[in-house]
């Protein structure tokens, strides 16, 4: 699960995003790279960096008199992680349906789906008749009887 501290707005995605995509980066890069994707002032994209850095999850390391940023935060994890605390809050029931629709919403490639086939290929080795609600009475529509 990630930390409260540890979530971000979808504004300092944009930020994490150039930072996972170029490692050590400058403020300056980074202004750069956002300005092609949005309409922020610079002083708006350093408000983001600064947030990052308040919730530790960029570093600053100072060379000259420029900041250079990184982060320790794996991107993959960090994915990882959130997708795990979302799905964490949905009926087991549903699971299976928000990964459909998913799936409908994205564009895959060829790997992609050869991926997805093998999954679920092993997956039908241990599938239930109906998954388990693991909600309590009154959280969801599994337990509500007419």
């Amino acid at each position: 699960m990630i930390e409260d501290d540890m979530k971000i707005t979808e504004s300092e995605w944009e930020v994490m995003r150039v930072v996972w995509a170029k490692e050590h980066v400058t403020s300056k890069e980074i202004i750069e790279v956002l300005q092609q994707k949005k309409a922020w002032k610079p002083a708006t994209t350093k408000t983001f960096i600064s947030r990052l850095v308040k919730k530790q999850i960029l570093n600053t390391e100072k060379i000259g008199n420029k900041y250079l940023y990184s982060t320790d935060v794996n991107e993959a994890d960090f994915i990882k992680s959130m997708l795990n605390e979302l799905f964490a809050n949905v009926c087991n029931r549903k699971k299976g349906e928000m990964i459909a629709y998913l799936l409908n919403q994205m564009m895959l490639s060829f790997d992609d789906i050869e991926n997805l086939e093998t999954i679920l290929k092993n997956k039908r080795n241990g599938a239930v008749e109906q998954v388990p609600c693991n909600c309590i009475p009154g959280q969801c529509h599994c337990q509500i009887t007419n």
